[in-house]
């Protein structure tokens, strides 16, 4: 069963899904955080692919991006870097890209070397719905791959729950229409967006994104989805403390309080 599948089989509520982006702080550091995140009980991880132009990520994740190729990163690399993930982290992961790097790849080959090396499913925030159905879905789905796709308020039901009929794996709820970045509080229509999705009792689970940064945050998020995401509050904490494990603990203490 694919690794996805079976934790949403098995841990229904409180999932909690770390980002980082791959090649940063320093470029060999993918395969060190994965550990560490694994250890500290962390349930899925997203490894972001570093591109020049990512329009949905905020100025954290934007800099990290940039760091991340200055460092040497790149989609290659970072297979190779991965080749042997599988005989020390067993949680899901998921890449997040955009589709230019994956499409100079090629995307069949993409998926090919994401299976090799025991990657679970993708997040790519520019590939549109319509084109993921003409051209991917199939590819995708011959190596059971989860494409994961995002949701927004401004998202039509009509177009929600033709997400929800042809992917699979869960649904990426977006906060709000913005870029990332870490807040402290969720007003009440972000509330009511969720509790609105949370009602339309789709097929798939759910997992809220963008602005996951402390307690209130997180649980504002998983009272009506299965859990959250994380990601500009996480890449902040690896630049300023020592280690990753240190960096995973402070997250892990934001989450408390």
């Amino acid at each position: 069963m694919n690794r996805i599948t079976n934790l949403f089989e098995t841990k229904k509520n409180g999932i909690l899904s770390v980002y980082f982006t791959a090649g940063y702080p320093a470029l060999n550091d993918t395969v060190t955080i994965l550990k560490e995140l694994e250890a500290k009980g962390i349930n899925m991880v997203e490894i972001g692919i570093p591109f020049s132009d990512p329009m949905a990520d905020g100025l954290v994740i934007q800099e990290a991006a940039t760091q991340a190729l200055h460092n040497g990163m790149s989609l290659h690399l970072l297979f190779d870097q991965l080749k042997d993930i599988r005989r020390e982290v067993q949680i899901p992961l998921v890449f997040m890209g955009y589709l230019n790097p994956i499409m100079q790849f090629g995307f069949e080959a993409f998926c090919k070397k994401c299976v090799e090396v025991g990657v679970d499913g993708m997040i790519i925030p520019d590939l549109p719905f319509a084109d993921y159905m003409a051209d991917y879905k199939a590819i995708a789905d011959r190596y059971d791959l989860k494409m994961i796709m995002l949701i927004t308020p401004e998202t039509s039901e009509e177009r929600i729950r033709l997400i929800d009929e042809h992917t699979s794996g869960f649904i990426y709820m977006v906060s709000s229409a913005a870029t990332t970045g870490a807040q402290q509080s969720f007003d009440e229509q972000k509330q009511a967006y969720f509790r609105r999705i949370n009602a339309m009792k789709l097929r798939n689970p759910r997992l809220v994104g963008f602005g996951i940064s402390n307690k209130a945050t997180f649980d504002a998020a998983a009272s009506n989805s299965s859990g959250a995401i994380i990601g500009s509050k996480f890449i902040q904490l690896l630049k300023s403390e020592a280690t990753a494990a240190q960096a995973i603990d402070k997250l892990l203490d934001a989450l408390k309080k």
